[in-house]
Protein backbone atom coordinates (compact mmCIF):
# COMPACT_ATOMS: atom_id res chain seq x y z
CA UNK A 1 0.00 0.00 0.00
CA UNK A 2 1.26 3.45 -1.08
CA UNK A 3 2.62 5.80 1.65
CA UNK A 4 -0.68 8.38 0.34
CA UNK A 5 -2.98 5.69 0.82
CA UNK A 6 -1.64 4.82 4.20
CA UNK A 7 -2.51 8.51 5.92
CA UNK A 8 -5.36 8.26 4.06
CA UNK A 9 -7.02 5.20 6.50
CA UNK A 10 -4.99 7.02 9.71
CA UNK A 11 -6.95 10.12 8.85
CA UNK A 12 -10.03 8.22 8.39
CA UNK A 13 -9.77 6.17 11.66
CA UNK A 14 -9.00 9.04 13.85
CA UNK A 15 -10.29 13.26 13.44
CA UNK A 16 -7.28 15.23 12.09
CA UNK A 17 -6.59 16.87 15.68
CA UNK A 18 -5.05 13.20 16.38
CA UNK A 19 -1.42 12.41 15.76
CA UNK A 20 -0.84 8.95 15.14
CA UNK A 21 2.94 6.64 15.35
CA UNK A 22 3.81 6.49 11.55
CA UNK A 23 4.99 2.02 12.83
CA UNK A 24 2.43 0.99 15.02
CA UNK A 25 -1.65 2.65 15.77
CA UNK A 26 -1.15 4.18 19.14
CA UNK A 27 -2.04 8.76 18.80
CA UNK A 28 -2.25 11.04 21.04
CA UNK A 29 -5.14 10.28 22.98
CA UNK A 30 -2.46 8.51 25.14
CA UNK A 31 -1.10 11.74 26.82
CA UNK A 32 2.12 10.36 27.32
CA UNK A 33 3.00 9.43 23.77
CA UNK A 34 6.19 11.22 22.39
CA UNK A 35 7.11 11.10 18.94
CA UNK A 36 10.48 11.16 17.24
CA UNK A 37 11.69 13.68 14.06
CA UNK A 38 10.03 10.92 11.54
CA UNK A 39 6.66 10.05 13.77
CA UNK A 40 7.58 7.11 15.58
CA UNK A 41 6.47 6.78 19.17
CA UNK A 42 8.26 6.23 22.19
CA UNK A 43 6.33 2.45 22.70
CA UNK A 44 8.00 1.60 19.21
CA UNK A 45 11.51 2.46 20.21
CA UNK A 46 11.10 1.31 23.94
CA UNK A 47 9.63 -2.48 22.42
CA UNK A 48 13.29 -2.44 20.57
CA UNK A 49 15.47 -2.15 23.50
CA UNK A 50 13.33 -4.46 25.45
CA UNK A 51 13.90 -7.01 22.64
CA UNK A 52 17.38 -6.51 22.78
CA UNK A 53 17.33 -7.80 26.05
CA UNK A 54 15.47 -10.75 25.86
CA UNK A 55 17.25 -14.43 25.57
CA UNK A 56 17.79 -16.14 22.17
CA UNK A 57 15.36 -18.97 20.95
CA UNK A 58 17.81 -21.01 22.21
CA UNK A 59 17.84 -20.20 25.66
CA UNK A 60 14.62 -20.05 25.85
CA UNK A 61 14.01 -23.80 24.84
CA UNK A 62 16.81 -24.10 27.72
CA UNK A 63 14.55 -22.08 30.15
CA UNK A 64 11.40 -24.17 29.06
CA UNK A 65 13.10 -27.24 29.73
CA UNK A 66 14.70 -26.20 32.95
CA UNK A 67 10.95 -24.89 34.29
CA UNK A 68 8.96 -27.67 33.13
CA UNK A 69 11.19 -30.15 34.62
CA UNK A 70 11.28 -27.90 38.49
CA UNK A 71 7.46 -27.65 38.50
CA UNK A 72 7.49 -32.02 37.49
CA UNK A 73 9.97 -32.18 40.37
CA UNK A 74 8.09 -29.82 42.94
CA UNK A 75 5.13 -31.97 42.32
CA UNK A 76 5.82 -35.21 42.79
CA UNK A 77 3.98 -37.13 45.54
CA UNK A 78 1.19 -34.30 45.04
CA UNK A 79 -2.27 -34.52 43.39
CA UNK A 80 -1.07 -31.19 41.09
CA UNK A 81 2.21 -29.71 40.08
CA UNK A 82 0.96 -26.21 39.28
CA UNK A 83 -2.26 -24.21 39.44
CA UNK A 84 -3.79 -22.30 36.29
CA UNK A 85 -6.42 -19.94 36.23
CA UNK A 86 -8.94 -20.38 33.11
CA UNK A 87 -11.03 -17.87 31.57
CA UNK A 88 -11.94 -19.25 28.68
CA UNK A 89 -9.92 -16.80 26.50
CA UNK A 90 -7.48 -17.55 24.20
CA UNK A 91 -3.92 -17.37 26.38
CA UNK A 92 -5.13 -19.05 29.28
CA UNK A 93 -6.70 -21.85 26.93
CA UNK A 94 -3.58 -22.00 25.35
CA UNK A 95 -1.64 -22.14 28.17
CA UNK A 96 -3.49 -25.20 28.90
CA UNK A 97 -3.21 -26.72 25.52
CA UNK A 98 0.78 -26.01 26.52
CA UNK A 99 0.45 -27.57 29.92
CA UNK A 100 -0.44 -30.53 28.54
CA UNK A 101 2.11 -30.97 25.82
CA UNK A 102 4.53 -30.93 28.34
CA UNK A 103 3.69 -33.39 30.20
CA UNK A 104 2.14 -31.19 33.74
CA UNK A 105 -0.48 -31.80 36.10
CA UNK A 106 -2.40 -27.98 36.88
CA UNK A 107 -4.88 -27.75 39.00
CA UNK A 108 -7.35 -25.79 36.51
CA UNK A 109 -9.19 -22.81 38.28
CA UNK A 110 -11.66 -20.39 37.23
CA UNK A 111 -13.13 -16.87 39.00
CA UNK A 112 -16.93 -17.23 38.38
CA UNK A 113 -17.59 -13.33 38.77
CA UNK A 114 -20.89 -13.73 37.42
CA UNK A 115 -20.43 -12.04 33.67
CA UNK A 116 -19.05 -14.96 32.49
CA UNK A 117 -20.49 -15.37 28.77
CA UNK A 118 -21.92 -18.71 27.47
CA UNK A 119 -19.20 -19.08 25.14
CA UNK A 120 -16.54 -18.74 27.96
CA UNK A 121 -18.54 -21.42 29.96
CA UNK A 122 -18.41 -23.53 26.95
CA UNK A 123 -14.36 -22.77 26.13
CA UNK A 124 -13.84 -23.78 29.70
CA UNK A 125 -16.26 -27.05 29.62
CA UNK A 126 -14.22 -28.12 25.88
CA UNK A 127 -11.08 -27.42 27.20
CA UNK A 128 -10.68 -29.28 30.40
CA UNK A 129 -13.03 -31.98 29.34
CA UNK A 130 -10.34 -32.50 26.30
CA UNK A 131 -7.20 -32.09 28.42
CA UNK A 132 -8.70 -34.31 31.04
CA UNK A 133 -7.71 -31.67 33.77
CA UNK A 134 -9.59 -30.87 37.06
CA UNK A 135 -11.14 -27.77 37.10
CA UNK A 136 -12.34 -26.20 40.47
CA UNK A 137 -14.78 -23.31 40.19
CA UNK A 138 -14.73 -20.14 42.91
CA UNK A 139 -17.85 -18.47 42.57
CA UNK A 140 -17.33 -15.18 44.38
CA UNK A 141 -20.29 -14.17 47.21
CA UNK A 142 -22.22 -12.16 44.66
CA UNK A 143 -23.89 -9.86 47.16
CA UNK A 144 -19.93 -8.46 48.22
CA UNK A 145 -18.55 -8.32 44.91
CA UNK A 146 -21.37 -6.55 43.39
CA UNK A 147 -20.80 -3.89 46.28
CA UNK A 148 -17.16 -3.66 44.84
CA UNK A 149 -17.83 -3.05 41.80
CA UNK A 150 -20.32 -0.58 42.04
CA UNK A 151 -17.86 1.31 44.35
CA UNK A 152 -15.49 1.01 41.62
CA UNK A 153 -18.01 2.81 38.94
CA UNK A 154 -19.08 5.71 41.96
CA UNK A 155 -15.37 6.29 42.19
CA UNK A 156 -15.23 7.35 38.69
CA UNK A 157 -11.83 5.98 38.44
CA UNK A 158 -10.47 4.34 34.82
CA UNK A 159 -9.56 0.75 35.55
CA UNK A 160 -13.05 -1.00 36.56
CA UNK A 161 -11.23 -4.39 36.33
CA UNK A 162 -9.29 -4.28 39.18
CA UNK A 163 -11.79 -6.13 41.39
CA UNK A 164 -12.37 -8.85 39.27
CA UNK A 165 -8.59 -9.10 38.42
CA UNK A 166 -7.18 -8.39 42.05
CA UNK A 167 -9.29 -11.22 43.21
CA UNK A 168 -7.95 -13.88 40.53
CA UNK A 169 -5.06 -13.27 42.35
CA UNK A 170 -5.93 -14.07 45.40
CA UNK A 171 -8.52 -16.69 44.79
CA UNK A 172 -4.89 -18.64 42.87
CA UNK A 173 -2.89 -17.77 45.73
CA UNK A 174 -4.98 -19.24 48.27
CA UNK A 175 -5.31 -22.75 46.04
CA UNK A 176 -2.40 -23.22 45.59
CA UNK A 177 -1.22 -22.60 49.13
CA UNK A 178 -3.90 -25.41 50.39
CA UNK A 179 -2.48 -27.80 47.89
CA UNK A 180 0.70 -27.56 48.83
CA UNK A 181 1.34 -25.84 44.96
CA UNK A 182 4.77 -24.12 44.28
CA UNK A 183 4.18 -22.61 40.85
CA UNK A 184 0.86 -20.90 38.84
CA UNK A 185 1.09 -20.73 35.29
CA UNK A 186 0.50 -17.46 33.94
CA UNK A 187 -0.80 -16.67 30.68
CA UNK A 188 0.95 -12.85 30.95
CA UNK A 189 2.47 -12.43 28.36
CA UNK A 190 4.87 -9.65 26.23
CA UNK A 191 3.52 -10.79 22.40
CA UNK A 192 -0.01 -9.79 22.96
CA UNK A 193 0.70 -7.52 26.19
CA UNK A 194 3.27 -6.06 26.21
CA UNK A 195 2.18 -2.27 25.42
CA UNK A 196 -0.50 -0.37 27.83
CA UNK A 197 -0.12 3.26 28.67
CA UNK A 198 -0.14 3.76 32.16
CA UNK A 199 -2.68 6.08 32.13
CA UNK A 200 -4.89 3.51 30.72
CA UNK A 201 -5.21 1.31 33.59
CA UNK A 202 -4.55 0.93 36.79
CA UNK A 203 -2.22 -1.82 38.79
CA UNK A 204 -3.71 -5.17 39.93
CA UNK A 205 -2.17 -5.36 43.17
CA UNK A 206 -2.71 -2.33 44.85
CA UNK A 207 -5.31 -3.39 47.59
CA UNK A 208 -4.73 -0.47 49.69
CA UNK A 209 -6.21 1.49 47.00
CA UNK A 210 -8.99 -0.89 46.52
CA UNK A 211 -9.92 -1.13 49.74
CA UNK A 212 -9.60 2.43 50.37
CA UNK A 213 -12.38 2.91 47.43
CA UNK A 214 -14.59 0.05 49.11
CA UNK A 215 -14.83 2.11 52.43
CA UNK A 216 -15.59 5.34 50.72
CA UNK A 217 -18.28 3.88 48.58
CA UNK A 218 -18.75 0.44 49.79
CA UNK A 219 -21.99 -0.42 51.18
CA UNK A 220 -21.45 -3.77 52.37
CA UNK A 221 -18.53 -6.24 53.66
CA UNK A 222 -15.75 -7.77 51.44
CA UNK A 223 -14.85 -9.96 54.02
CA UNK A 224 -15.39 -13.09 51.90
CA UNK A 225 -13.46 -12.42 48.91
CA UNK A 226 -10.15 -13.34 48.70
CA UNK A 227 -8.50 -9.93 47.98
CA UNK A 228 -4.68 -9.86 47.09
CA UNK A 229 -2.91 -7.20 48.91
CA UNK A 230 1.12 -6.41 49.60
CA UNK A 231 0.98 -7.95 52.72
CA UNK A 232 -0.63 -11.66 51.60
CA UNK A 233 1.07 -11.84 48.11
CA UNK A 234 4.52 -11.32 50.19
CA UNK A 235 3.07 -13.96 52.75
CA UNK A 236 2.53 -16.46 49.80
CA UNK A 237 6.09 -15.65 47.57
CA UNK A 238 8.11 -16.17 51.15
CA UNK A 239 6.82 -18.38 53.22
CA UNK A 240 4.33 -20.51 50.92
CA UNK A 241 6.98 -20.57 48.21
CA UNK A 242 4.63 -20.09 45.46
CA UNK A 243 6.33 -18.53 41.73
CA UNK A 244 4.48 -17.71 38.73
CA UNK A 245 5.61 -18.75 35.43
CA UNK A 246 4.99 -16.90 32.35
CA UNK A 247 5.31 -20.03 30.18
CA UNK A 248 3.86 -18.44 26.92
CA UNK A 249 7.12 -16.29 26.98
CA UNK A 250 9.33 -19.47 26.53
CA UNK A 251 7.83 -20.24 22.98
CA UNK A 252 6.82 -18.34 20.17
CA UNK A 253 3.42 -17.29 20.78
CA UNK A 254 1.34 -16.34 17.68
CA UNK A 255 -2.09 -15.53 18.93
CA UNK A 256 -3.97 -16.55 15.39
CA UNK A 257 -1.83 -19.34 15.43
CA UNK A 258 -3.28 -20.40 19.08
CA UNK A 259 -6.64 -19.89 17.89
CA UNK A 260 -6.75 -22.10 14.91
CA UNK A 261 -5.29 -24.66 17.33
CA UNK A 262 -7.84 -23.81 20.17
CA UNK A 263 -10.19 -24.43 17.30
CA UNK A 264 -8.98 -27.69 15.74
CA UNK A 265 -7.83 -29.19 18.96
CA UNK A 266 -10.66 -28.71 21.44
CA UNK A 267 -13.40 -27.04 19.77
CA UNK A 268 -12.93 -23.65 21.15
CA UNK A 269 -14.97 -20.84 20.01
CA UNK A 270 -13.94 -17.13 19.13
CA UNK A 271 -15.35 -14.25 21.46
CA UNK A 272 -14.57 -11.25 19.04
CA UNK A 273 -12.40 -9.07 21.04
CA UNK A 274 -9.23 -9.69 23.43
CA UNK A 275 -11.37 -10.64 27.18
CA UNK A 276 -14.56 -9.97 24.94
CA UNK A 277 -15.07 -13.55 27.17
CA UNK A 278 -16.62 -11.38 29.46
CA UNK A 279 -19.71 -9.34 29.16
CA UNK A 280 -18.60 -7.39 31.64
CA UNK A 281 -15.10 -6.51 30.31
CA UNK A 282 -16.83 -6.33 26.43
CA UNK A 283 -18.92 -4.03 27.57
CA UNK A 284 -16.06 -1.80 29.85
CA UNK A 285 -13.31 -2.10 26.81
CA UNK A 286 -15.63 -1.62 24.56
CA UNK A 287 -17.99 1.20 25.07
CA UNK A 288 -16.82 2.80 28.76
CA UNK A 289 -13.60 3.14 28.03
CA UNK A 290 -14.55 5.05 24.45
CA UNK A 291 -16.85 6.86 25.74
CA UNK A 292 -15.66 7.78 29.16
CA UNK A 293 -12.46 8.17 29.16
CA UNK A 294 -11.49 8.64 25.39
CA UNK A 295 -9.81 5.74 25.40
CA UNK A 296 -9.96 2.95 22.48
CA UNK A 297 -7.56 -0.36 24.21
CA UNK A 298 -7.41 -1.85 20.47
CA UNK A 299 -5.18 0.86 19.50
CA UNK A 300 -2.29 -1.01 22.53
CA UNK A 301 -4.16 -4.64 21.04
CA UNK A 302 -3.10 -3.97 18.13
CA UNK A 303 -0.09 -2.29 18.63
CA UNK A 304 1.38 -5.56 20.38
CA UNK A 305 0.51 -7.51 16.98
CA UNK A 306 2.12 -5.38 14.84
CA UNK A 307 5.31 -4.73 17.26
CA UNK A 308 5.24 -9.03 17.60
CA UNK A 309 5.20 -8.96 14.06
CA UNK A 310 1.40 -10.81 13.52
CA UNK A 311 -0.48 -8.14 11.54
CA UNK A 312 0.78 -4.83 9.41
CA UNK A 313 -0.16 -1.78 10.48
CA UNK A 314 -2.37 -1.43 7.23
CA UNK A 315 -4.52 -3.63 9.07
CA UNK A 316 -4.62 -2.57 12.56
CA UNK A 317 -5.89 0.75 11.14
CA UNK A 318 -8.45 -0.60 9.10
CA UNK A 319 -9.83 -2.84 12.34
CA UNK A 320 -9.64 0.78 14.28
CA UNK A 321 -12.35 1.90 11.63
CA UNK A 322 -14.62 -1.05 12.85
CA UNK A 323 -17.01 0.09 15.55
CA UNK A 324 -16.03 -1.95 19.33
CA UNK A 325 -18.73 -3.75 18.74
CA UNK A 326 -22.15 -3.66 17.58
CA UNK A 327 -24.23 -1.01 18.79
CA UNK A 328 -27.37 -3.07 19.42
CA UNK A 329 -25.32 -5.14 21.22
CA UNK A 330 -23.55 -2.09 23.58
CA UNK A 331 -27.29 -0.84 24.16
CA UNK A 332 -28.68 -4.46 25.66
CA UNK A 333 -25.49 -4.66 27.17
CA UNK A 334 -25.67 -1.50 28.75
CA UNK A 335 -29.21 -1.87 30.15
CA UNK A 336 -28.21 -5.52 31.81
CA UNK A 337 -24.72 -3.96 33.28
CA UNK A 338 -26.80 -1.28 34.96
CA UNK A 339 -29.47 -3.73 36.23
CA UNK A 340 -27.01 -6.41 37.15
CA UNK A 341 -25.35 -3.91 38.95
CA UNK A 342 -28.56 -2.22 40.79
CA UNK A 343 -28.21 1.15 38.96
CA UNK A 344 -31.46 2.51 37.51
CA UNK A 345 -30.96 3.72 34.03
CA UNK A 346 -30.48 7.19 35.31
CA UNK A 347 -28.21 6.40 37.80
CA UNK A 348 -26.16 4.87 35.62
CA UNK A 349 -26.20 7.36 33.52
CA UNK A 350 -24.92 9.69 36.08
CA UNK A 351 -22.25 7.87 36.64
CA UNK A 352 -21.27 7.30 33.63
CA UNK A 353 -21.05 11.20 32.76
CA UNK A 354 -19.40 12.01 36.21
CA UNK A 355 -15.90 13.84 35.94
CA UNK A 356 -13.14 10.92 36.08
CA UNK A 357 -10.79 10.70 39.00
CA UNK A 358 -7.11 8.94 39.63
CA UNK A 359 -7.25 5.83 41.19
CA UNK A 360 -4.06 7.70 43.54
CA UNK A 361 -6.61 10.19 45.08
CA UNK A 362 -8.15 7.31 47.00
CA UNK A 363 -5.08 6.35 48.61
CA UNK A 364 -2.03 3.77 47.22
CA UNK A 365 0.08 1.31 48.42
CA UNK A 366 2.95 2.26 45.77
CA UNK A 367 5.41 3.67 48.29
CA UNK A 368 5.36 0.02 50.18
CA UNK A 369 5.49 -1.60 46.78
CA UNK A 370 8.54 0.33 45.63
CA UNK A 371 10.51 -0.54 49.05
CA UNK A 372 9.30 -4.42 48.80
CA UNK A 373 10.73 -4.63 45.18
CA UNK A 374 14.02 -2.49 46.28
CA UNK A 375 14.11 -5.08 49.37
CA UNK A 376 13.57 -8.20 47.08
CA UNK A 377 16.43 -6.65 44.47
CA UNK A 378 18.96 -6.17 47.43
CA UNK A 379 18.47 -9.94 48.88
CA UNK A 380 18.63 -11.12 45.26
CA UNK A 381 21.92 -9.69 44.81
CA UNK A 382 22.92 -11.06 48.00
CA UNK A 383 22.04 -14.54 47.33
CA UNK A 384 24.06 -14.47 44.06
CA UNK A 385 26.76 -12.73 45.96
CA UNK A 386 26.85 -15.51 48.26
CA UNK A 387 26.51 -18.04 46.07
CA UNK A 388 28.79 -17.11 43.30
CA UNK A 389 25.64 -17.53 40.69
CA UNK A 390 25.46 -15.19 37.81
CA UNK A 391 22.02 -13.37 37.36
CA UNK A 392 20.35 -14.86 34.80
CA UNK A 393 18.54 -13.98 32.20
CA UNK A 394 14.87 -15.21 31.45
CA UNK A 395 11.98 -14.74 29.80
CA UNK A 396 9.37 -15.23 32.24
Amino acid sequence: MSAAANRQIAEEAEPLSVRVCARLVMDTTDPDITFDENGVCNYWHEFQAFKATLPTREDRERQREEIIAEIKAAGQGKEYDCVLGLSGGVDSSYLALLARDYGLRPLVVHLDNGWNSELAVNNIEHIVEKMGFDLQTHVLEWDQFRDLQRAYFKASVIDLEVPTDNLITGCLNRLAAEHGIKYQLSGNNYATEWLMPPRWNYTKHDGANMKAIHRRFGEKSIGKLPVADLLNNTYYHFAKGLRSVRLLNLIDFNKQAAKERLMAEVGWRDYGGKHYESIYTRFYQGYILPRKFGIDKRKAHLSNLILSGEITRDEALRELQQPTYDDDLKQRDKAYVAKKLGFSEDEFETLLSQENVPHEAYGSDEASRDLYKKVVTNLGKVKRKVTGQAKRQTAY
